[in-house]
């Protein structure tokens, strides 16, 4: 089996990646000559600026300018060149693979093609070359996976076949948020402020701080934010804060005095009109109804 992303095959049978190249390379004044792979190629740029230049069938030449936190990704079978110019340089991270038969150790990709729209989009949407913009979330799987490759060897185990899915998922997800009817800037502009969110609950947040990190005015912000998520951005937070208040009642030791401060609220007297607001409830008659549904079960 090749290595191309768009073959009926990947999305019907079960096929596990093979991988042919992992590597790190730096690069200063230099032309590579055309060349051609029979497998996918991705070539992540860690640091500095190159151009990859690509050949289509009619024998057109489109470059492709990268700088760093950009990737190109190249189907197999499609020429292509690097081109780092004078005075320049660049630092890239090259994963080359392809398909054999299913390997029984992580999701084949057609379990995870019925599993994420993203990735039957991206598989079923054929492309000689495609650049994505990452926010380190794809570099931070490949460079796993090229160090577990280092380690394991071509074929890789459990673990890097499990991070092969991640990048796969990853990418194609990258490639819908890129896409001009996903909504685009908006739409990533609240997917940020989302993780962002879950990354920083457990303490006091502004909505003026929300946007200094995804760079956008709060007033815009808080207007995205409703149209894509259908909430306030201070009532997805509430709520992201009872759902874990719920959690840790239900599944910790943490004494209910507590468990305010571990979800980023202050105010235990608020913390409590809260939970009672989005669960019915005080934070003790929610515990105290699960110890009683345990004993009941004993």
């Amino acid at each position: 089996m090749n290595g191309s992303l768009f073959q009926q095959a990947l999305l019907e049978g079960d096929y596990s990646p093979r991988f042919l190249a992992y590597y790190y390379k730096q690069w200063s004044n230099y032309t590579m000559a055309y060349h051609q792979h029979n497998s996918t190629e991705i070539m992540y740029l860690i640091s500095g600026s190159c151009v990859v230049e690509v050949r289509d069938e009619s024998g057109g030449h489109t470059p492709f300018r990268l700088k760093r936190g950009e990737m190109i990704l190249l189907d197999a079978g499609v020429p292509h060149r690097l081109i780092v110019e004078d005075g320049s340089s660049c630092r890239m991270l090259n994963v080359e693979f392809a398909f054999t038969e299913y390997g029984g150790v992580a999701p084949s990709v057609s379990r995870l093609v019925r599993e994420e729209e993203a990735l039957a989009d991206l598989l079923q949407s054929p492309f000689n070359s495609l650049v994505l913009s990452d926010q380190e979330e794809v570099f931070h799987v490949l460079k796993a996976l090229v160090l577990e490759l280092d380690q394991q060897g071509k074929r890789g185990n459990s673990m890097a076949h499990l991070l092969f899915s991640e990048l796969l998922l990853r990418l194609s997800r990258l490639r819908r948020e890129s896409l001009p009817a996903s909504g685009q800037p908006s739409q990533l502009y609240v997917r940020r402020a989302v993780e962002f969110l879950h990354q920083n609950y457990d303490r006091s947040i502004q909505v003026k701080e929300v946007a200094l990190t995804v760079n956008v005015h709060p007033g815009y912000l808080q207007r995205i934010f409703r149209t894509h998520t259908g909430q306030t951005l201070t009532d997805y937070l509430n709520r992201l804060r009872m759902e874990k208040a719920r959690m840790l009642l239900g599944q910790s030791e943490i004494p209910v005095a507590e468990i305010a401060d571990y979800v980023g609220i202050s105010s235990r007297q608020y913390f409590h009109l809260l939970f009672k607001k989005y669960t019915g409830c005080t934070p003790i008659e929610y515990r105290n109804s699960l110890d009683r549904h345990s004993w009941s079960e004993e």
